[in-house]
């Protein structure tokens, strides 16, 4: 399994990021490309300690039985759920502002390793390793790069 703390794993999502254009078009899914950027910048904000949001109270209950899910080489199932906070259908998105925003957040939670990652909970997940957060973030990046074919 690839982790986003890698620096060859970067180059190729970030290359992957780069064959995006605003026109390109979901597999599956309700988002446009720029609501899927805009969208992954969201754990990644978490994942620096950007933000700490509370514990949800699903994630508590379900968490403990699927949190394997979140890092391990399964991939995730098309249309998984998202958390509330994360929905940016209905929303207009600037494409090339999520695009550099999502470079840049990316490639400062990798550079930072693993010894800046937060150690605050994440809000569904509860407690992450440094390592987990790496595989997750690329698990999570993978399946929305893949959503739009790139």
């Amino acid at each position: 399994m690839k982790s986003i703390y890698n620096p060859e794993t970067l180059k190729e999502v970030i290359s992957r990021i780069e064959k995006l254009t605003p026109e390109t078009k979901a597999k599956w899914g309700k988002m446009n490309a720029a609501q899927m950027l805009a969208h992954c910048v969201e754990p990644l904000i978490i994942a620096t300690g950007k933000v700490n949001e509370p514990r949800m109270l699903i994630g508590r209950m379900l968490a403990p039985f699927i949190k394997k899910n979140y890092y391990n080489d399964k991939p995730w199932q098309q249309n998984s759920p998202t958390a509330p906070a994360f929905i940016m259908t209905g929303m207009d998105k600037d494409f090339e502002k999520e695009k550099t925003n999502l470079i840049a957040i990316m490639t400062e939670f990798s550079q930072g390793g693993e010894e800046k990652c937060t150690k605050h909970p994440n809000p569904f997940w509860g407690k992450l390793t440094a390592e987990q957060n790496g595989l997750g973030q690329y698990k999570h990046l993978d399946h929305h790069l893949q959503q739009f074919g790139v």
